[in-house]
């Protein structure tokens, strides 16, 4: 899909460095992720690997030629019986935030779990984050869970909540 520029695509093994450049400004910037050191781009590459060769989806949205952002959803647990549920992740490049990215990105994310007859899609959320909570609700999911202080990052306990739908 392509809007002013805009292209949502199946992320690529030459991504993985773009990839982890985004990343990595939220791993070290940021409590939204609980990684403590920057990731490589082959740590990366490694991680799409995995993600799509368990047959999940990642996409990238990318911008004259440069990824802005990327989404994906893996197993919400390995067990056979959780078959039917995803986990979703989402990162935007600092620059490309509030300009519609991420809704794009989950829009395609979204369609590709249906197409797979994915039923239950959760997300887990930092917080407080109120840009992604708004993202998350935007497509109809619903806090189900918060755990209080699981994390510990830049010297401060953080909640984690947890947002869900049904497909």
């Amino acid at each position: 899909m392509t809007d002013h520029a805009l292209t949502v695509r199946p992320v690529t093994r030459d991504d993985a460095g773009a990839i982890a450049l985004i990343y990595n400004h939220y791993v070290v910037a940021t409590v939204v992720t609980f990684e403590q050191e920057p990731v490589s781009a082959d740590a990366m590459a490694q991680r799409v690997a995995d993600v799509t060769g368990f047959g999940h989806p990642w996409l990238v949205a990318e911008r004259d030629g440069r990824v802005v952002g990327y989404a994906y959803a893996g197993p919400w647990k390995l067990r056979f019986a959780y078959r039917f549920s995803a986990e979703t992740t989402i990162y935007l490049d600092p620059d490309a935030t509030g300009a519609g990215v991420g809704t794009r990105l989950y829009e395609a994310l979204f369609a590709e779990l249906r197409a797979l007859g994915k039923r239950a899609v959760m997300a887990g959320i930092a917080l407080p984050n109120p840009a992604s909570v708004a993202l998350h609700e935007r497509f109809g999911m619903r806090r189900v869970a918060t755990f209080s202080e699981v994390g510990f990052k830049h010297d401060r306990w953080i909640d984690v909540g947890y947002w869900q739908v049904l497909l």
